[in-house]
């Protein structure tokens, strides 16, 4: 009987320590503004991110993620990012991570869109766990309505980095791709909660 509780208490102990190193690899904080009708936003526009990462090409990555989910969660139709790009050039704005309202709704205009996808990269790489190293990707992606230029929804997910089993273990089970692709599916599901 001695030996069945104490091997309770270590499963017990080690399930809280599994369960402790889980959470800590997933964050999520968003908004999602309650007095908007999503129905109406049915065409958007994914600006360039905000590149805040040492990896080069991280925001054009998640930039392709992002539409790509979007268009996968048969929620919205997504601009081209060619065309994108163009009206941005023509409308003459020199920073398009920082526009004001009337930038929001001239692009709007041009674009013929109810919604801009912008936002940036804050983590994208490897990180340190332990002697080993894990993917990491933190996002931030906010929308703007263009009719009013408010912004209508913002998420912030972190997901990757140094768990229980990394840390402990040297195990990682997910590649960079792969958390990546979950860090923006977890955002864009933030969409359909409300």
């Amino acid at each position: 009987m001695n030996i069945l509780r104490k091997s309770c208490l270590v499963m017990i102990v080690l399930s809280s320590f599994i369960i402790s190193g889980c959470r800590s690899s997933m964050h999520s904080s968003y908004h999602v503004s309650q007095d908007v009708d999503f129905s109406f936003i049915k065409n958007v526009a994914v600006l360039p991110l905000e590149n805040l990462s040492n990896e080069k090409e991280s925001g054009e990555i998640i930039r392709r993620l992002v539409m790509s989910e979007l268009l996968a969660s048969g929620l919205v139709n997504v601009v081209i990012p060619g065309e994108v790009n163009a009206a941005v050039k023509d409308l003459s704005i020199k920073n398009n991570t920082s526009l004001d309202k009337q930038q929001i709704t001239e692009l709007g205009r041009a674009l013929k869109i109810e919604g801009i996808v912008m936002g940036s990269i804050e983590q994208y790489g490897y990180s340190k766990a332990g002697n080993n190293s894990a993917p990491e990707v933190t996002i931030t992606l906010m929308m703007a309505e263009t009719g009013t230029g408010d912004i209508i929804w913002s998420v912030t997910k972190r997901r990757g980095g140094g768990g229980f089993f990394s840390r402990h273990f040297g195990a990682s089970s997910q590649t960079l791709s792969e958390t990546s692709l979950g860090a923006v599916r977890d955002a864009i599901s933030t969409l359909t909660e409300n």
